[in-house]
C-alpha cells in the first residue's frame, strides 16, 4: 500500500458529456424556433391580434335536428329522444318485435313507461308515419 500517492484533479476542467452534439442542439434549437414561429403565424392570422377567436364559452349553442322512424330505429337512436332512457327503448324495440309494428305516433303508449306526456315531449322527433293519423299534425 502507497500512502504517498492520492488523487490529483486532472490539468483540464472536464467536458459535460451530452447527449447531442453541438451542431444537433443548434438543429433542434432552430427547428423548436421554427414551429413556434408557425404558431405563432397561424394564431396571427386567424385573428388572435384582434380578438376574433372563437372561446367556447361564448359560442351560440346549436341544435341538431333529427327524426327517428320508431318502426325501424334501434333502441340506440331511441335513447336520443327526450325522455328516453335505455330501459324504455328496449321496451320499444321488444314492443315493436312482440306486437307487430306501430300504426300511428299513438300507438306507442302501449308501452310500459310512455304516456301522453312522455309522447307529446317526443313527438317532434319522430317520423311521420304513412298511412296513419300523426300527432305531428296537432
Amino acid at each position: 500500500m502507497v500512502l504517498g500517492m492520492m488523487c490529483k484533479a486532472p490539468d483540464h476542467p472536464r467536458r459535460a458529456n451530452w447527449l447531442l452534439r453541438r451542431a444537433d442542439q443548434t438543429a433542434v434549437a432552430m427547428l423548436v424556433l421554427a414551429g413556434l414561429a408557425a404558431t405563432v403565424g397561424w394564431w396571427v392570422s386567424q385573428g388572435g391580434l384582434q380578438g376574433r377567436l372563437v372561446e367556447i364559452e361564448r359560442a351560440q349553442p346549436r341544435t341538431a335536428l333529427f327524426q327517428v322512424d320508431i318502426n325501424r330505429a334501434d333502441w340506440p337512436e331511441l335513447v336520443q329522444l327526450p325522455g328516453i332512457g335505455e330501459t324504455l327503448a328496449h321496451r320499444i324495440v321488444d314492443s315493436r318485435e312482440t306486437d307487430g309494428p306501430f300504426v300511428d305516433h299513438e300507438d306507442l303508449q302501449r308501452v310500459r313507461g310512455i304516456g301522453p306526456k312522455t309522447l307529446d315531449r317526443i313527438c317532434p322527433y319522430l317520423r311521420s308515419m304513412p298511412g296513419g293519423k300523426d300527432l305531428v299534425a296537432r
